[in-house]
């Protein structure tokens, strides 16, 4: 018996090689098993499909209007990115018609749905994405290695670090250092400008997807303290490699780390980061200190992150609409 055809579309392809590559990539390995899958820039793509999975509902509008004008019974499944939940579906007509079009939504954390109309809120569905998983290795007392893995453009606010940078140089034994490709040029000169006048903050650029895992696996903490984030992988790699993490407290990194989680800083506080990269670091040899306990609460939620889960609930959404669909025939 032939496989249903999936045609995932994402605007950005292999070449970007960003965020919505490597969830089209992962979810088309995903759904291989139930679906043939093919991801496109865009559709139509010059070959027909059963069902539409859309990444984006500003950039994918196009299609996803075409694939609801030429197949209003095929099912269309809608992924929204941060930019999408926070800017665009409040702003954008096209990304408010894709909302309406699509049969299901997909939210990558927990708080995402709170952000949609609430008519549209009942066909929602939390996917948290998984990464794999690493083991959590022995790090050293004597020092404090802070890690932010994030490109250098305002959303992911780099700015904070660099502040957070001047006012721990005076402190002993807190090393901060910065994964991030140069996106924006004046930004790049600023992140030079803190290298060469702090010696505690290093700019290593962009490093291949390997490296940086096991930077992040070695870290004992990272900070992701991003303005806007829709849910983000770095923090699920963290979370599975047993690195702590510091966060912004935006919608899209609570939804990831749970409301209760005691490592958040209001977005673009340096002086709360800096307070809590010296508690973690005075208390890193107590089992009871700040350190070990955002540890164990980011251990806690990393079952949120298996790739099973991510893969069963994706396969348990198409099947659900799928089902849904034969019994209205």
């Amino acid at each position: 018996m032939n496989k249903p055809s999936l045609c995932i579309v994402s605007p950005a392809l292999a070449d970007a090689n960003n965020g919505n590559w490597q969830t089209a990539q992962r979810w088309g390995h995903m759904l291989s098993g139930q679906f043939q899958t093919r991801i496109s820039a865009a559709w139509p793509d010059g070959q027909d499909a059963d069902v539409m999975l859309a990444l984006h509902a500003r950039r994918s509008a196009p299609s996803i209007a075409a694939w609801a004008q030429a197949h209003p019974t095929r099912h269309l499944v809608l992924a929204l990115t941060g930019t999408d939940l926070y800017h665009d579906i409040h702003h954008d007509a096209d990304a408010q018609r894709s909302l309406q079009l699509a049969h299901a939504l997909i939210v990558l954390q927990d708080q995402g749905i709170a952000e949609l109309p609430q008519a549209l809120q009942s066909k929602a569905h939390v996917i948290y994405q998984s990464s794999t998983a690493l083991p959590s290795v022995s790090k050293t007392n004597s020092h404090l290695r802070v890690l932010m893995v994030g490109h250098l453009r305002d959303e992911k606010c780099p700015q904070l670090l660099w502040q957070t940078t001047q006012a721990l140089s005076a402190d002993v034994g807190i090393y901060i250092d910065h994964i991030g490709k140069a996106l924006d040029a004046a930004l790049a000169q600023q992140a030079q400008h803190v290298a060469n006048q702090y010696p505690n903050y290093k700019w290593l650029g962009e490093q291949p997807h390997a490296h940086t895992r096991r930077s992040i696996q070695r870290a004992h903490v990272l900070v992701h303290p991003s303005r806007l984030e829709g849910g983000a992988h770095v923090i699920i790699e963290a979370a599975l490699s047993g690195t702590p993490v510091l966060a912004s407290r935006v919608s899209g990194n609570v939804g990831m780390l749970g409301a209760d989680y005691a490592g958040y800083f209001e977005v673009g506080n340096a002086t709360q980061l800096a307070d809590l990269l010296r508690q973690c670091h005075r208390t890193q040899t107590q089992p009871d200190g700040l350190l070990a306990q955002l540890t164990q609460a980011c251990t806690s939620r990393a079952p949120l992150f298996q790739p099973e889960r991510e893969q069963a609930s994706l396969c348990a959404l198409l099947n659900s609409l799928t089902h849904a669909h034969t019994q209205q025939l």
